[in-house]
């Protein structure tokens, strides 16, 4: 069994070849050790394999003396806030994200119902790494029980968001492509909740993904036709566990994930709701723009939830996320939120009266380009400090890898939490820019590798 891929805030890996019951049984056991006293939340998104993973974790927990609330199939978002509304002592959401359908992982939450700290994560990692379970005996076994509305807290807090009146005066035509993934059980109540005609793709969590389940632009190809087709305002796409989201415009054009979060933020601070905005260090510079044109504070954290929310809560941020299309309210929960994601543009389209196309033309325009480089992970300082040293004249910054900034754009590499690569960011005015800087960066460190004797990259 190879070794699955773990971060601080959970593992995944293939099911069958890097991860197994019993893998998933001693991390959950490592999390249970060190977890406060109280019960323990256990979702999963769709995939095939989640209702195995999840016999075995429940059985697990039990057998560390810790009781289960099982809520059965739900999104990423939603744990989080069935943690802080059942008082639980964290939880566990079985989930490979945007992974493939072979893919499964466990993502751990803290009291709080945030993705757990990067400290706590490293304590789970070498409870896991040093194999010991504290199993209880019969007396002390725990209890499991079923919790059968897992949307309406959630449900209550997104629309507490917004004014749903007035979205609902105007009958939105919405396609929500769920990809049979866990959105579409709050997904579709949400968006009739608020009044939308919905058609919704992929409507059962059973994952039998119908296209690649990350919303890039390649995977939703097919898609995209289905919004101008449906006559429809708006196209929402989630990933599996609908932590993220990518919108399609009433015209069938890609506008992304990069501009989830960036609609959000222009929305919640013209809405006069000011104060700091957080996001990682990997996403487009269009939110710090946005915070600058109305005068609040805008940070930077590292690459990953963990780190996002912590940043968000060290500076008291009004709202925060990630490019990936996650976007994060505090008032709802310190998790990358879909449905705060559709909630909030279409209150923008609702209250300015004016289309998804037309709220994303006025925003700071830029290009992002995103490629995946290999790179031994024992040569990576190296390469960055070839980097480094290449483009001596823009200004660095170590917070995650190495950026590197000029007016209007900016390059970013560093080594992923969750794939053994290296990631090249670039975002400038345009693509040919940002593709440029990427390509550069790849010479770069190819001649750096080569000169210390590894053959490729």
């Amino acid at each position: 069994m190879r070794e699955p891929i773990i971060s601080v805030s959970g593992l995944r890996g293939i099911v069958g070849e890097s991860l197994s019951p019993e893998i998933a049984m001693r991390y959950a056991s490592a999390w249970a050790a060190l977890a406060p006293p109280g019960d323990v939340v256990l979702t999963r998104d769709g995939r095939t394999s989640g209702p195995m993973l999840a016999d075995a974790i429940r059985s697990t927990l039990a057998a560390c003396g810790r009781s289960v609330i099982d809520a059965g199939v739900a999104a990423t978002p939603t744990t989080g806030v069935l943690v802080r509304h059942c008082r639980a002592a964290g939880g566990i959401q079985i989930s490979a994200s945007h992974n493939p359908p072979q893919y499964n992982g466990l993502k751990l939450f803290s009291a709080e119902g945030r993705v757990i700290s990067a400290d706590a994560g490293a304590q789970v990692i070498a409870g896991y790494r040093s194999g010991h379970a504290a199993w209880v005996g019969h007396a002390d076994l725990g209890r499991c029980q079923s919790w059968n509305d897992s949307t309406t807290a959630h449900l209550d807090l997104v629309c507490g968001l917004v004014e749903v009146d007035r979205i609902r005066r105007h009958r939105f035509r919405v396609v929500l492509d769920a990809n049979h993934g866990a959105g579409s059980l709050l997904g579709r109540r949400l968006l009739e909740h608020l009044g939308c005609d919905v058609t919704l793709l992929g409507e059962p969590p059973d994952g039998q993904f119908e296209h690649p389940p990350e919303p890039t632009a390649e995977n939703l190809a097919g898609v995209l036709q289905q919004i101008p087709a449906a006559r429809a305002d708006v196209g929402f796409c989630q990933d599996p566990d609908a932590d993220r989201l990518a919108i399609i415009d009433e015209q069938g054009a890609w506008l992304g994930e990069e501009y989830t979060l960036a609609l959000c933020v222009d929305h919640v601070l013209r809405d006069r709701r000011r104060g700091p905005i957080v996001t990682n260090c990997s996403t487009s510079r269009m939110s710090e723009d946005l915070a600058a044109r109305y005068g609040v504070p805008f940070f930077r954290s590292a690459v990953g939830e963990a780190n996002v929310t912590e940043a968000m809560r060290l500076h008291g941020a009004v709202f925060g996320g990630e490019g990936n299309g996650g976007p994060i309210d505090p008032r709802v929960g310190l998790v990358r939120d879909s449905f705060v994601g559709m909630a909030l543009v279409l209150a923008a389209m609702a209250e300015r009266d004016m289309k998804v196309s037309q709220l994303a033309a006025e925003l700071p325009r830029y290009e992002i380009v995103k490629t995946k480089l290999e790179v031994p992970p024992e040569k990576v300082p190296a390469a960055l400090a070839a980097l480094e040293s290449h483009f001596s004249e823009a200004a660095k910054d170590l917070l995650d890898g190495l950026r590197l900034d000029w007016p209007g754009k900016w390059l970013l590499v560093r080594a992923s939490n969750t794939e053994p690569i290296v990631r090249a960011i670039a975002e400038a005015p345009t693509v040919a820019e940002a593709q440029s800087l990427c390509d550069e960066a790849a010479q770069v460190m190819a001649g750096a590798l080569l000169r210390i004797g590894v053959q490729e990259i």
